[in-house]
């Protein structure tokens, strides 16, 4: 599937310690397939500190204070079809801070939420206990697959 997603991973905090873009492309590449996702796809993940995970997530949801994953959907203009699936936007200290306040690895977290916010680029939620139900569900086999225990259990 490599050649079907198109990545770019963005630093915006320093790198040492946090996992390389090519664990990034690993989780979405699961998470694509997990999803039967068939067509090529193109994202964005830029990793934040706390002062620009607070300000997007006060600009864009009006909650003021940093969140783990932000998921921006593309939003393409009728007619125009583009593999641009969205961006997502997740903070390293939020991560960092609930991975050890779940006594979880870093990195199983890491994969975790990578894999959450592609599922809301391609339209899952969990706004109703449905769809939270079939959300987890589906993240849950996904991170199976890559070894990782169930992160709601």
């Amino acid at each position: 599937m490599s050649q079907q997603l198109v990545l770019a991973v963005g630093y915006a905090v320093p790198r040492a310690g946090l996992p390389a873009a090519a664990s990034f492309r690993r989780w979405a590449e699961a998470a694509l397939r997990g999803a039967r996702r068939r067509k090529p796809a193109e994202l964005a993940i830029r990793i934040v500190g706390l002062d620009e995970g607070r300000a997007l997530n006060r600009d864009y949801r009006g909650k003021d204070y940093a969140t783990n994953v932000l998921s921006f959907p593309a939003e393409l203009p009728p007619g125009i079809a583009l593999p641009l699936i969205g961006d997502l936007a997740i903070c390293a200290p939020v991560v960092l801070r609930e991975a050890a306040e779940q006594a979880k690895r870093p990195r199983d977290h890491w994969a975790h939420l990578t894999v959450h916010g592609v599922l809301h680029l391609l339209g899952y939620d969990h706004i109703d206990d449905g769809e939270a139900e079939a959300m987890e569900t589906l993240e849950t086999r996904i991170l199976a697959g890559l070894g990782i225990a169930d992160p709601y259990a």
